[in-house]
């Protein structure tokens, strides 16, 4: 049997999980560990890849949301861990200036996106690989996602369901006003996506990467991280492929 390390979220249904798994299964420290068990939501799934141990991650549902998580069973886990299908993802890497003149990096799973601070609509200019693609656009933010997190905040805000397997990133406007109809871009993986915010005294912008902010920003440079990457372990025919196929005939 594989050597198992449980994490848990802080919530009641993911600590009763983590006191039963760990009752029935026993528990290793994860510098001995071959696999990582995360109990909870998509938003704890995230927080365990981005710890980066390198360790193949196989979550379990105890939570609200759990789009990259496998349903909760204290049974057979042994024989589920030894027939999951890996799906490997490679991160965005965020690159940010804050108002202060400091630099902040950060990488992001799903998304990172840019989202207004105050009243009024944040204006930005768009640059892809160097060139102006954009020089205004009026709207509450936008999001660069990857294919792993297009049908998270990208398709809540109308973007693109994009297949886990293809080499792009989705370009997606929060309530644009203006240009009006604009429909965001579908853009390579290789792409370095660049946000200036203007007038950002009075339309101060923050940048987020998979929840963890910065904020107020002048610029944010995005791209692809092909170094990194993270294992997610799905039981089979339940991987990510079929479940981005799953939301788009829901």
């Amino acid at each position: 049997m594989q050597h198992i390390h449980f994490a848990a979220s802080g919530s009641e249904t993911a600590q009763m999980a983590f006191a039963g798994l760990t009752a029935r299964y026993g528990q290793v420290p994860r510098y001995a560990a071959d696999v990582i068990v995360a109990l909870g939501g998509d938003g704890f799934m995230l927080q365990t890849l981005h710890e980066g141990t390198g360790l193949p991650v196989y979550g379990m549902n105890c939570g609200t949301i759990g789009f990259l998580m496998n349903d909760y069973s204290e049974e057979g886990l042994p024989e589920r861990l030894a027939t999951a299908e890996e799906a490997v993802i490679h991160p965005l890497a965020m690159r940010a200036m804050t108002e202060d003149g400091h630099i902040h990096n950060a990488l992001a799973i799903n998304e990172v996106s840019l989202l207004r601070l105050g009243p009024q609509a944040a204006k930005l200019r768009i640059s892809v690989n160097g060139r102006v693609r954009m020089e205004e656009l009026v709207c509450d933010g936008a999001i660069l996602a990857t294919p792993a997190g297009s049908t998270a905040y990208n398709y809540s805000a109308h973007g693109p369901i994009l297949p886990i397997g293809s080499d792009v990133l989705a370009l997606t406007g929060i309530a644009s006003f203006r240009p009006r109809r604009w429909q965001g871009a579908i853009l390579p993986n290789t792409a370095v996506v660049r946000f200036d915010v203007l007038e950002h005294g009075k339309r101060p912008v923050m940048a987020d990467a998979d929840s963890r902010s910065v904020q107020p920003v002048l610029w944010v440079e995005i791209r692809s991280e092909p170094q990194v990457q993270h294992r997610i372990l799905f039981d089979p025919g339940h991987g990510l492929e079929e479940r981005l196929m799953r939301e788009q005939f829901a």
